[in-house]
């Protein structure tokens, strides 16, 4: 099994939880309250920030120059989509209440940016690898569908296509290169921290079909 297979086979079942959840199926039906596409987006915008920080610790970890500029490139591309694809959705969508950072942005990303700090560039890469993996599959399973709503095809068109899923390809291809390295030990590692990222992007789609609030009031 390679280092990818054992990896996804982690996170099989999550991953078929989040081709069911509501969220994505009203996306392709086009059935999907703007308010939750709203929420997704914000949060989203807040999410890439620190995931662009994940990225830029990656690249300063990765075992040759051509990683090293390659993760460099993927988090200056995460702010970008942050500015450039956001920043068309929410004009569009019309402005909304501004969101503070909500509990799921902030368990995931305060996660993710531990681990690569703390672990091994292979526990970092496994870990944020399910945000390119399964945006991935999920932009390429719905793109036979597409979406009978302009906004959401383009959403779902911006991960279907060939340019981004060449970008995981490309990930996913170092992590088969650096998994003969690895030991058994932190093999299961990453494995976990894969699995556990995993759920993370389930959760962070639910969060926004299910709008989620701080349960209590915040000072800010």
């Amino acid at each position: 099994m390679t280092f990818t297979q054992e990896l996804w086979a982690s996170a099989e079942e999550v991953y078929a939880e989040i081709l069911a959840h509501p969220f994505l199926r009203g996306l392709t039906d086009g059935s999907l309250p703007r308010p939750a596409f709203r929420h997704f987006v914000q949060q989203d915008s807040h999410y890439l920030r620190d995931y662009a920080r994940a990225l830029a610790v990656c690249a300063a970890k990765a075992p040759t120059d051509a990683d090293v500029r390659a993760f460099a490139d993927d988090a200056v591309g995460a702010i970008a989509a942050e500015q450039g694809m956001h920043a068309e959705f929410t004009a569009e969508l019309g402005e909304g209440p501004e969101q503070p950072v909500l509990p799921t942005t902030l368990a995931y990303t305060s996660y993710l940016l531990a681990t690569v700090y703390s672990g091994s560039f292979a526990e970092g890469l496994a870990a944020v690898l399910p945000c390119y993996w399964i945006y991935a599959r999920v932009g390429e399973a719905l793109l036979e569908k597409s979406s009978p709503d302009p906004l959401y095809a383009r959403w779902i068109a911006a991960y279907g296509a060939e340019e981004f899923q060449g970008v995981v390809r490309r990930v996913l291809d170092l992590a088969d290169r650096i998994g003969p390295e690895l030991s058994d030990s932190e093999r299961a590692r990453a494995a976990r921290h894969f699995a556990t990222t995993a759920r993370y992007e389930w959760m962070f789609w639910d969060a926004a079909w299910r709008g989620e609030a701080w349960p209590v009031p915040t000072a800010d």
